[in-house]
């Protein structure tokens, strides 16, 4: 499974980053800038094939990719094919072609979900299109308390519940009557996980903390929600748009809750997070890997849209205030400032990779293996 997971991982992240650094790409070659790599991967080099002006390699270290344009770090000045040379537009247009790219990606992947059956949180009254087709409708845990009973027993994000004692499990209601009628008793819960089923004994709180109930679960019903190939698109739009404008506003509150003094290393997750949440993901399905690859790609596409040194949205800034200002800034100003971006980034991912160690156990769980 950990073998399986890394593959998986690499493959989702190298497709992500592969598909951003092709915006990037395109739109310089359109723009008539002499590309003279475009590399898959990090260096070392494994091997590269040269096709007219442009190296195309495929790098030893998977995690990534880049798109080296003559002049984009400020030197060959003078040549009319270099990034330095062009206009206000150009340049733009290559900086944000990037983040365009994760973002039209998404909404590709999220319209093939739709077409397959993208699951959906389904309630009461809810008025869906006409044209949408809704199957295997299942109650679904959908947030999960730490420490709580259900965490404690195994149960994850995203499992179903089928039956509780042994009775079936129609609605939410029912599971709730059910659990709270045998709080303090141990009582059978078999799930589904994917293509799995758990039988998980466990005993509700008689008196839970504030906010949780019994189990420490929050639940949906939750159905498969297809249209038909010709319309998957279009509602493929609204559902890329409403999970852009959730995942900003996510950044937004993120950012709100630092500059306020408040910890933030809990709400986020670095390469280690994002492959144990790609193990769990890959559990429930494909479809579910469908959805986690789109939610990744917007991810990308608004961390790069940042306005910090050294990010697309940085290098946008930087362009932005050239305009503003009528005149090139000193490249050793920006150089320096997307170096020292560069290196907070970097010292940023090594403070939120160690903090996944420690939540997911990944010492002790590598420690198992031998």
């Amino acid at each position: 499974m950990i073998l399986t997971t890394i593959i998986l991982f690499i493959v989702i992240l190298g497709v992500l980053v592969f598909v951003h650094e092709l915006g990037h790409f395109v739109m310089a070659k359109r723009a008539g800038m002499k590309v003279e790599e475009f590399g898959f991967g990090f260096p070392p080099r494994l091997f590269g094939v040269k096709r007219g002006d442009t190296i195309y390699s495929i790098n030893w270290i998977p995690i990534g990719g880049f798109v080296k344009i003559v002049g984009e770090d400020g030197g060959d000045s003078d040549r009319d094919d270099s990034f330095n040379q062009k206009g206000f537009w150009p340049r733009f247009l290559v900086l944000i072609a990037g983040v365009t790219m994760n973002v039209v990606f998404a909404w590709l992947v999220v319209s093939l979900a739709m077409g397959i059956g993208l699951p959906t949180v389904i309630g009461e009254g809810d008025d869906l299109p006409s044209q949408a087709r809704v199957s295997e409708p299942k109650v679904t845990l959908t947030e999960l308390a730490p420490d709580s009973p259900a965490a404690l027993a195994g149960m994850k994000v995203g499992d179903n519940f089928k039956t509780v004692n042994g009775e079936d499990i129609g609605s939410t209601e029912e599971l709730q009557s059910i659990t709270r009628a045998n709080v303090g008793k141990e009582i059978s819960y078999v799930i589904t996980r994917g293509n799995d089923t758990l039988d998980l004994n466990l005993t509700p709180r008689v008196s839970p903390p504030e906010g949780q109930g019994p189990l420490g679960v929050s639940l949906a019903t939750v159905a498969r929600v297809s249209y038909p190939w010709y319309l998957a698109p279009f509602y493929g739009i609204s559902a890329t748009w409403n999970l852009l404008y959730g995942t900003v506003a996510a950044f937004v509150t993120i950012i709100g809750d630092w500059v306020s003094g408040e910890s933030v290393g809990e709400q986020l997750s670095g390469p280690v997070g994002i492959a144990v949440l790609t193990r769990d993901v890959a559990q429930l399905g494909f479809i579910y890997l469908l959805q986690f690859t789109a939610v990744l790609s917007i991810n990308l596409a608004v961390i790069n849209a940042i306005p910090f040194p050294a990010l697309d949205g940085g290098r946008i800034l930087f362009l932005i205030i050239e305009k503003l200002r009528g005149r090139k800034l000193p490249q050793t100003a920006e150089a320096v400032a997307n170096t020292v971006g560069f290196g907070l980034l970097l010292l940023l991912m090594v403070f939120v990779t160690v903090k996944d160690f420690g939540r997911f156990n990944i010492i002790e769980k590598i420690g198992n293996l031998f």
